[in-house]
C-alpha cells in the first residue's frame, strides 16, 4: 500500500482511469460486433456514422491507439462493401 499522499491519489486516480476506459473499450467493441453482425446494408449504414465518431474521439483521448481506430473503421466499411454486394 502507498504511505504518501500523491501515491494514495495516484492509485485512487488510476482505478477510475481504468474502470472508465474499461467501460469506453466495452462500449466500443459492442458498437463494432453490431454492425459486423448485421446482414441488413441501411442498418450498417446508419449505425457506422456513430461508430466512426467514437472511434476516433477514443483515439483522439488516447483511450486506443489511432491505427486500432482505422482498423476497426476499414473492417467495418469492407463488411458493409460484402453485404451490400451479396445483396
Amino acid at each position: 500500500m502507498p504511505q504518501h499522499a500523491s501515491a494514495i491519489k495516484r492509485v485512487r486516480q488510476s482505478a477510475a482511469r481504468r474502470l472508465r476506459n474499461r467501460e469506453h473499450r466495452s462500449r466500443m467493441r459492442t458498437m463494432v460486433k453490431k454492425i459486423m453482425q448485421t446482414d441488413d446494408v441501411s442498418a450498417a449504414q446508419s449505425l457506422y456514422p456513430e461508430t466512426q465518431a467514437y472511434l476516433d474521439r477514443l483515439a483522439t483521448k488516447g483511450i486506443i491507439h489511432r491505427n486500432k481506430s482505422a482498423r476497426y473503421k476499414v473492417q467495418i466499411l469492407r463488411h458493409m462493401d460484402k453485404i451490400n454486394q451479396s445483396s
